[in-house]
């Protein structure tokens, strides 16, 4: 037996609210909406992970959710525009990303981050 999706569920009254977010400003795809639940993803391939964590790294909260982008500083300045601010960074890190904590509309806090291309001492950043 092999796993083939992992899939984040946050419990909502109102899954329209994502839409801003999730959709507007992440520039995920809708990929199913049945009115009680709303679905978003890309159809670029992803390697599966799922992480377990006492604490966020930095001496931060662990976030419910790490989004992974292509640049970190862009979608800082489209969560502001949309009037998500940011309660933690930018900042590059030591182990090797830049990366905000935001919330989303539901509470949730969400790490959105880009690994840097080398580490201190030419190793590559995971």
């Amino acid at each position: 037996m092999k796993v083939k999706r992992i899939v984040a569920n946050v419990g909502t009254g109102d899954p329209a609210r994502a839409q801003v977010f999730y959709q507007d400003v992440l520039g995920l795809e809708l990929l199913m909406d049945q009115g009680w639940i709303r679905t978003y993803g890309s159809e670029q391939s992803m390697r599966l992970q799922l992480s377990f964590a006492s604490e966020g790294g930095a001496g931060t909260a662990a976030p419910a959710l790490s989004i992974e982008v292509d640049d970190v500083d862009e979608a800082c300045a489209r969560m502001g525009a949309a009037g998500f601010m940011a309660e933690y960074g930018p900042v590059d890190e030591p182990w090797g990303v830049r990366r905000f904590y935001v919330r989303d509309p539901f509470g949730q806090l969400v790490n959105i981050l880009a690994h840097q291309s080398a580490a201190p001492g030419g190793a590559e950043k995971r």
